[in-house]
C-alpha cells in the first residue's frame, strides 16, 4: 500500500506550533495560536517549522522576545509551496486519490 500525505489540518498545525516553539524553549501561552493555524493554511510542517525560527532569528537582532507579530510576520512573508507549486500539487492530489491510502 502507498500511503498519502496532503497539508495538516487545523488540529495538526496547531501540535506543530506547539512543537517548535516547545523545543526552542517558548511558552505557548504567549502566542496567539488560534491566529497562526488560520494564517499558516496551506503550509506544510517544514514550513511552519521554518517560520518559527525565521521569527526567532528577527527577534534576536531586534534583542527583542519572540511574539505572535513576529511569526505572524515571517508566516505573510512566506509563500507555502501549496500555492508555488499548486497545478503540480493538484496534479499529484489527481493521481493519488484513487492509487493510495490516505494517512489522514
Amino acid at each position: 500500500q502507498i500511503f498519502f500525505f496532503f497539508l495538516p489540518t487545523p488540529e495538526v498545525r496547531l501540535a506543530i506550533f506547539r512543537i517548535h516553539l516547545g523545543k526552542r524553549g517558548q511558552d505557548e501561552s504567549r502566542f496567539d495560536l488560534n491566529e497562526l493555524v488560520t494564517l499558516s493554511e496551506g503550509f506544510t510542517g517544514a514550513e511552519i517549522e521554518q517560520t518559527v525560527v525565521s521569527a526567532l532569528y528577527s527577534a534576536r537582532a531586534a534583542t527583542k522576545a519572540l511574539d505572535s507579530e513576529l511569526l505572524r510576520q515571517e508566516i505573510e512573508r512566506t509563500k507555502p509551496l501549496s500555492i508555488l507549486m499548486a497545478e503540480k500539487i493538484a496534479y499529484l492530489r489527481a493521481w493519488a486519490a484513487d492509487r493510495t491510502v490516505s494517512a489522514e
